[in-house]
């Protein structure tokens, strides 16, 4: 019972509207039985809507009879007839007016309805292909080439499913399996992608498809030209006397594919009078997931150049460093030939723990080794090397991006003469105990670099917040003192550095210096802006 509504007093409500309880589903929600009349339209369509107990999720409507005489494919509506009348997640259910909200629900899918039949919805289908394609054996793609044609492949077996590995480089697919704690040595199938310029929208009439027949009559509605392509690789498939083919269709926004059996079928390819035998092969759906390094780190940043192909250096695996890295390999660092190196000498110790990415399985490590080991586990196709020495004495290859995360002013002086004017250059450093944030790009020769910001500094300019940063230390001795601040200041810095680093790559170079007040009882004192290099910088005028 929700604010003194129980079930009873929805399901009464809803018998007004002319629905009548006719029992319980198999997990326990309360089904009705009635009608929902379409807007624009005179016809009532018997249907079946059940309702969730608790008032949590919405109720489920599904048609007990389908619309007569419309096209083959049509959105928001499965083969069973269920009724999808508002996207997941997008509005929430009022739990206290169940009453109200199932009636209105109703009337949203006699809405939705009335726009099926109408026509009016029909681009939908692309965006909800995935719930009618259901497999029971999964296809998991990494491929970082958009080369069609025959592919690699390794499918793994257990007793009731299939697992179909396509990639183009095995050694990396290996490193994503066994990250899994699957081993990738399975048998060798035979793989064909095929490109398709329509997404794809489910036959209505027809499904889901059973046989090759069944497919191409599909695809027939969809890309006249893909269909042709499917239907010669089957050919093709059963020359090379495959046991069974994959068929993977590259189409706009979205990957799926099928599976084709041919072994213990006839070995002629047409019957007695003439028929395609291929058109009788079992075909069946399968789950395409995508694991490739390139879509795992533009999903969430669709129109947006990531980091890979980059060789970013970061030095100091700290608290800052630690999160920042994190967020570079999930903007694509270490992918597509790009290369991350991690540059910290320290060691990780139990009092670190508080605030750093790592945690106990880290302690007594190097930060760079421990770091990079965590952040290959979490994404196995990155490269990600660690350079557990002292900054100062590195080997440091040409870098694309040099980030100081280390927060240490001698340091950050120290390298931004060694890189500053030869190597775009990224500072990200906290402020007093975590009373703000900041980050500042040095990128060419033009602008103000950490040094300069320094000299400024002194004189009173570009300061984060007006009136002195507090200086707050914690610990006992010389080797214990420590400045301290929570771990969700170390986050909001590395999340500003990763801003920064983004920007960065999408040639958005303004502005350079920018400030993040997390001490809600001071005023910020400088913008965000790009200040020039100082005059008296020994390094920029030098």
């Amino acid at each position: 019972m929700i604010a003194n509504v129980s079930v009873t007093d929805v399901i009464d409500a809803l018998k007004a509207e002319g629905f009548n309880f006719v029992g319980k589903s198999g997990r326990g929600w309360f089904v009705l039985r009635g009608g929902i009349i379409p807007e624009g339209s005179a016809v009532n369509y018997s249907c079946e809507v059940e309702l969730d107990p608790e008032f949590i999720e919405f109720p489920r409507v599904r048609l007990l009879e389908l619309p007569q005489n419309m096209p083959e494919v049509l959105p928001h509506l499965g083969a069973n007839g269920g009724l999808c009348y508002i996207a997941h997640g997008s509005v929430v259910l009022d739990m206290y007016d169940p009453i109200g909200q199932s009636i209105a629900c109703l009337r949203r899918a006699s809405a939705v309805l009335g726009q099926i039949i109408a026509g009016t919805m029909i681009e939908d289908l692309a965006e909800e292909f995935f719930a009618y394609w259901h497999g029971a054996n999964y296809c998991f793609l990494d491929l970082q080439n958009s080369n069609l044609g025959t592919q690699k492949c390794t499918v793994l077996r257990n007793a009731d499913r299939r697992w179909w590995f396509v990639t183009d480089d095995k050694e990396r697919t290996r490193k994503k399996t066994d990250a899994l704690g699957w081993n990738i040595n399975g048998q060798d199938a035979l793989v064909y992608l095929i490109g398709s310029k329509v997404p794809p929208k489910p036959l209505i009439n027809k499904w889901p498809p059973k046989n090759v027949g069944d497919i191409l009559e599909w695809q027939s509605t969809l890309d006249s030209n893909c269909r042709r392509k499917i239907h010669e690789r089957i050919k093709q498939a059963k020359k090379l006397k495959a046991r069974e083919v994959l068929i993977v269709i590259d189409s706009p926004k979205l990957k799926y594919g099928f599976e084709v059996i041919i072994s213990n079928l006839p070995v002629r390819t047409v019957d007695a009078i003439g028929r395609d035998m291929t058109y009788t092969y079992p075909a069946h759906p399968i789950n395409v997931m995508r694991i490739d390094d390139q879509y795992i780190s533009e999903r969430n940043a669709p129109g947006l150049k990531t980091l890979a192909g980059k060789h970013i250096v970061l030095i100091g695996c700290g608290t800052i460093g630690g999160y920042l890295s994190d967020m570079l390999v999930k903007s694509g660092a270490g992918t597509s030939g790009g290369l991350l190196t991690l540059v910290d000498n320290d060691y990780f110790s139990a009092q670190n723990i508080g605030r750093h990415r790592l945690g106990f399985p880290g302690i007594l490590e190097k930060k760079s080794d421990a770091l990079a080991a965590e952040l290959m586990r979490q994404s196995p196709g990155a490269e990600i090397r660690s350079l557990p020495v002292d900054v100062k004495k590195a080997h440091i290859a040409v870098a694309d991006l040099v980030i100081d995360a280390t927060g240490e002013e001698t340091l950050g002086h120290w390298l931004c003469a060694k890189f500053s004017g030869s190597t775009d250059m990224l500072s990200v450093w906290i402020e007093g105990p975590g009373t703000a944030v900041r980050s500042l790009l040095k990128s060419g020769k033009n602008g103000a670099c950490f040094r300069c910001l320094w000299q400024n500094n002194r004189e009173g300019h570009l300061r984060s917040i007006e009136g002195p940063v507090p200086e707050v230390f914690a610990g006992h001795g010389c080797e214990g003192l420590y400045v301290p601040f929570p771990a969700y200041v170390s986050v909001q810095a590395a999340s500003l550095g990763a801003k920064a680093v983004t920007d960065w790559i999408n040639n958005i170079s303004s502005p350079t210096l920018r400030t993040r007040l997390i001490d809600e009882t001071k005023k910020i004192a400088t913008p965000d802006c790009s200040p020039p290099s100082h005059a008296e910088c020994p390094i920029c005028s030098s």
